[in-house]
């Protein structure tokens, strides 16, 4: 009977190895692909699709101008998240938000 180390070394080389299958598997069927668009003069376009998107990092959105702004500092809102601070006291006040469009 295997130890246990014996056992998780084998673990490991199995691992291992259907990593790089699954890399090698991988290339050589992107190349099929990329014969076959070269063979027949496709696109991705062609195929329905676009170009893959970039890697977007979690909260990476783009800039949002301001909806809100008070006039007496200069500070805006962009309308998402929470309301800042000037924008509750005055809120709380009795303004009233349209008060604030840009």
């Amino acid at each position: 009977m295997a130890t246990l180390q014996e056992l998780l070394s084998q673990k490991e080389a199995i691992e291992r190895e259907i990593e790089l299958t699954k890399k090698r598997d991988r290339a050589e069927a992107i190349a099929r692909v990329r014969a076959l668009m070269a063979e027949y003069g496709l696109t991705l376009a062609d195929l329905g699709g676009k170009a893959a998107p970039a890697a977007r990092k979690a909260g990476a959105g783009g800039k949002v101008p301001p909806k809100y702004r008070n006039a007496a500092t200069g500070d805006t809102w962009s309308g998402r998240g929470l309301q800042p601070n000037w924008l509750k006291a005055a809120l709380a006040s009795g303004r009233k938000l349209d008060d604030f469009k840009v």
